[in-house]
């Protein structure tokens, strides 16, 4: 959401994902987005107001972010809608699994928003469970990063990059790219996870393809 850039939104980038996303919505593809709030509110900020305000204020934010994201895809002539777990009836829908599948079924766009609903939920374990509520048959994880490595690759030069893992091994591993319950979600439900780099241009595109991009966790 914000780029490279210190501010919250980055307009460049959301153009450019906007567009992204129309490519594959044009070519038929339904699709649910989740977002994250981290541009506007991390959790280590949460030590000042306890963890369950704490996640309460991200899961507002990432109402927020939804927002603005279907101002974009509005704008790239995208039918969107928001439909947040938190009941904020003037700026977005309850979410319902009956009311997001009816959206899709009207080839819209659904963004959803709130996280579950409840504190001590990651968005990654928010995004397993709606993609498993919907229906979806894969969960595309867009990162910063290329892919899931041994370690972080930051770090260490070292680091091994996985093309295909599986979620047992992902769990035993403790691999940090998605927490351990999204991880136990998708493999209990034999949901694949495909982590690629948002920020490489086409990257959406291909993944939808089924071309060879980021890791597959299966």
């Amino acid at each position: 959401m914000a780029g490279g850039l210190s501010s919250v939104f980055d307009g460049s980038t959301l153009e450019r994902i906007a567009g992204e996303i129309k490519e594959i919505h044009d070519a038929g593809v339904e699709m649910g987005i989740v977002v994250g709030g981290g541009n506007i509110f991390r959790g280590a900020t949460a030590e000042v107001v306890g963890r369950a305000e704490g996640d309460t204020v991200g899961m507002l934010a990432t109402t927020i972010n939804s927002l603005v994201i279907m101002g974009y895809l509005n704008k790239a002539g995208i039918d969107t809608r928001v439909l947040s777990a938190i009941d904020i009836p003037k700026a977005a829908e309850f979410f319902t699994r009956r009311g997001a599948l009816s959206h899709l079924e009207k080839k819209r766009v659904v963004i959803i928003a709130g996280g579950t609903g409840n504190p001590y939920f990651t968005t990654d374990t928010a995004a397993a469970l709606r993609c498993l509520e919907i229906g979806a048959e894969v969960f595309l994880k867009a990162t910063k990063v290329d892919g899931i490595y041994d370690k972080d690759p930051k770090i260490h030069a070292d680091a091994k990059k996985y093309d295909t893992i599986t979620h047992e091994e992902a769990l035993r591993k403790n691999l940090k790219i998605m927490d351990a319950t999204a991880f136990s979600l998708c493999r209990e439900h034999g949901l694949s996870i495909i982590v690629f780099k948002l920020f490489e241009p086409g990257n959406l595109r291909r993944c939808i393809e089924g071309a060879s991009v980021g890791t597959i966790v299966k």
